[in-house]
């Protein structure tokens, strides 16, 4: 029997997603629970890796119940709840086609970054937005932020992860949007998919722009397929959030 998850989680206590040999992860932290509950080793296969101190509310994965358990989707959720740290919570759980695969199933993925521009930030939202306290031409976010939009070569918006591996960098945001709260700025970024730290890479160069550092021009020059270039404007982990992922 296939499970599927929704998973939230504080990634402040976190070395991200991926299994790490410190298990200072959230799938470490995810498999310990199962194995505990199911007394084996479950493996558990996720939507993608997020990094260290980046949040989800809506992050999916999957895995496969020990043969001969009796436990239907909505026992695991309530023993795994009861089995993670109060930092991760299973929001729902279903029994899926055994076809379904987390990760390789997804057809669009939407991440959150929130930006505080207040002189001061408040202390329940340390690690929870990025702390910008300066003045930041709004409409120039939303202005670089539309160069995003559709099918475009991101390897400019990219970090290596350092393993070696070619990866395919074209990728298609379906939606770029910029929503103002008092104080805040919400960046919403859906696509079919996102490179290795590209939201943040995203983020801190339109930011860039936002605050004079470069025209919006900057952007397209570096969506430009085979340009060799690469932004280094990199927005911290704290404000950014996996909300949702679709199938």
């Amino acid at each position: 029997m296939r499970i599927k998850l929704i998973i939230a989680y504080d990634g402040r206590p976190f070395e991200g997603w991926q299994s790490q040999p410190s298990g200072r992860t959230v799938q470490d932290q995810m498999e310990e629970a199962l194995g505990r509950i199911a007394k084996a080793r479950i493996s558990l296969h996720a939507s993608g890796r997020t990094d260290t101190g980046v949040h989800a509310l809506g992050q999916v994965a999957h895995f496969d119940a020990p043969p001969g358990s009796s436990m239907d989707a909505a026992a695991w959720k309530r023993a795994l709840n009861a089995n993670l740290p109060s930092t991760i919570r299973v929001m729902a759980s279903e029994r899926v086609l055994e076809d379904f695969h987390a990760r390789f199933s997804v057809i669009k993925k939407t991440y959150r970054y929130e930006i505080d521009t207040g002189e001061v930030l408040q202390p329940l939202r340390a690690g929870l937005a990025w702390h910008y306290p300066q003045f930041v031409e709004r409409e120039r976010i939303s202005d670089a932020i539309q160069c995003y939009l559709g099918e475009h070569d991101f390897a400019a918006f990219a970090a290596n992860r350092g393993d070696g591996k070619d990866v395919d960098s074209i990728r298609t945001i379906h939606e770029a949007r910029l929503e103002s709260r008092g104080e805040t700025l919400i960046l919403t970024f859906t696509g079919n998919g996102f490179l290795y730290r590209m939201v943040r890479l995203l983020t801190g160069s339109a930011m860039h722009c936002a605050t004079g550092g470069e025209p919006v021009s900057w952007i397209m020059d570096l969506l430009e397929p085979g340009g060799g270039k690469h932004s280094s404007h990199c927005a911290p982990a704290d404000g950014l959030t996996l909300v949702n992922v679709d199938y």
